[in-house]
């Protein structure tokens, strides 16, 4: 029965149908790795098979790279799909279309580690171990890096996410996400090699060694906790299709308001509340009549409100995605429309926050046209956020994903990681529950708590560790009230970023070189 299953394999995988077929199994089953379903094995099988697949395909580039492309098409498609989801709700265009610009969207994400898996068995060379442990390895760091900044970046989807509860944690404050991911690739790519009996001992060695490592390396603390810090972040649950119309503005601020206040305010002195991305749906300018008195009545009882809001410079006719702080602030940063207490988002989206080649694609359909698609950026290095008892750095909803961009203003002194979104564009799919993952990679890279406060979900706490403090329901009016511990000083990642991760690349790629040079002499 065994022999007779293992030639019908055989058969499968040796027609290009067949190997396509296996290829897009394994390549879609990667999705089960990240949240919500967080089975972070599946990458193992998956890598491993196609590993074992391309090896078979090696003869021949074009169905070498057709295999590659395949297996990592089915993985974005499965992953990423929920962006269907904003397209068919808020687009306005056929679901052919929708289902269409999905598959490009994911075919071009495709390419990035596809070529990274193509290049890999191109490269001659006599072994299997020089391949898989040093070759591919240092091009798929590469092609991530260009896939999270080509065309301003899409770097959803890092290996490394999916292992924020395993001993390879340990590597995030030390290299950040990519040091997970690559020590993934080593493991998947040492479990090959000894499934092919080849390089054993060296598979072995490289299997214990990282898994070790990063289990003592979780055991190490490298910032310290402050004083607890009053904390209430507010989930509006604002249906998405009513946020923008004028008529429902205020009926969303007594929401909030009355969210805010709700429970026991017996004990509520110098509590910092947050609303959350754009809760104000209207331009600062205009708001005057409303934040003004109200930071004024949190100044008298000792509170501070922080929430996402539209900033328009009347001057410059430009508009920024922002958070300002009203209330109980330090002496000189209280609330004005002048105020540096501010942040203003650097990294926007594409489509949802700025449309390029806006001249040609707006006129084509309403999803080109969503409300507040013209904004422009803020400075990529911007003064932390202060109240009385700490300092934040924020990111704003997509800002998160780019762990570069909070590292360069994420300093000593900086206390609390602060990320607003509003994931009602994406409904009820697995799309927050990915973005929740990578926020709290933020706060394990950095040592730091994370706040983050969603419109609809998934509203969340983190401590310094990334251990979940507290998380709403999704799709309710509600409020997360706790304390949490600021944290102070310096991870090893946020003093040299990904600068050992090229450096790794670039050795590994030089060390192939030499060593396949002397297998051929």
């Amino acid at each position: 029965m065994k022999k007779q299953l293992s030639k019908q394999l055989a058969s499968v995988s040796s027609s290009l149908v067949g190997q396509l077929f296996i290829a897009a199994l394994l390549g879609a089953m990667q999705v089960f790795a990240f949240a919500p379903f967080e089975q972070w094995w599946v990458l193992y099988p998956s890598f491993i098979g196609v590993f074992l697949l391309l090896k078979q395909a090696q003869r021949h580039h074009q169905k070498l790279f057709l295999v590659s492309f395949i297996f990592n098409l089915s993985m974005f498609i499965a992953t990423i799909h929920w962006v269907y989801v904003s397209m068919d709700l808020f687009g306005g265009m056929p679901s052919i279309i929708n289902a269409t610009l999905i598959l490009l969207l994911a075919a071009y994400l495709a390419l990035f580690p596809t070529f990274a898996l193509w290049i890999s068995h191109k490269i001659p060379s006599h072994s299997l171990a020089i391949r898989l442990l040093l070759i591919l390895p240092s091009f798929w760091l590469i092609m991530d890096w260009v896939r999270g900044w080509f065309l301003t970046g899409f770097p959803w989807a890092y290996l490394g996410y999916s292992h924020a509860d395993t001993p390879l944690v340990g590597f995030a404050p030390i290299f950040g996400v990519q040091g997970i991911t690559l020590a993934i690739l080593i493991i998947c790519a040492s479990l090959t090699l000894l499934l092919t009996k080849s390089s054993q001992k060296v598979a072995i060695t490289l299997i214990v060694f990282l898994i070790a490592t990063g289990y003592l390396l979780k055991q190490l603390t490298f910032t310290e906790l402050q004083a607890p810090v009053k904390v209430a972040l507010v989930q509006g649950n604002i249906d998405q299709n009513q946020k923008w119309k004028r008529d429902q503005l205020y009926p969303s601020l007594f929401k909030y308001l009355d969210l805010t206040e709700a429970g026991d305010n017996s004990d509520r002195e110098n509590e910092l509340i947050i609303w959350p991305e754009s809760a104000i749906a209207a331009l600062e300018i205009d708001m005057q009549r409303f934040l003004l008195p109200l930071s004024e009545e949190l100044e008298q009882k000792g509170k501070t409100l922080l929430t996402g809001i539209i900033n328009y410079d009347i001057h410059n006719d430009e508009y920024f995605n922002s958070i300002i702080m009203l209330g109980k602030l330090p002496k000189g940063q209280g609330y004005s429309q002048i105020s540096p207490n501010r942040y203003k988002k650097h990294h926007l989206l594409p489509i949802g926050e700025f449309v390029p080649f806006e001249d040609f694609l707006r006129p084509l359909a309403p999803y080109f046209n969503l409300p507040m698609s013209s904004f422009q950026r803020g400075a990529e290095v911007q003064t932390n956020l202060q109240f009385g008892q700490s300092t934040l750095a924020a990111a704003l909803c997509y800002e998160i994903a780019f762990p570069e961009l909070l590292r360069k203003n994420v300093h000593e002194k900086t206390g609390i990681l602060l990320t607003l979104s509003n994931d009602a564009w994406f409904g009820d799919s697995i799309g927050p529950d990915q973005h929740l993952e990578i926020a709290r990679m933020r706060a394990i890279e950095f040592g730091r708590p994370l706040l983050r406060s969603t419109n609809n979900g998934v509203t969340a706490i983190y401590d310094s560790r990334g251990e979940e403090l507290g998380r709403l329901p999704s799709n309710k009016a509600a409020v997360l009230r706790m304390q949490i511990q600021p944290a102070y000083g310096t991870t090893p990642y946020q003093q040299i970023g990904q600068t050992p991760l090229f450096i790794f690349c670039f050795l590994s790629l030089f060390l192939a070189l030499i060593l396949t040079k002397r297998q051929d002499t």
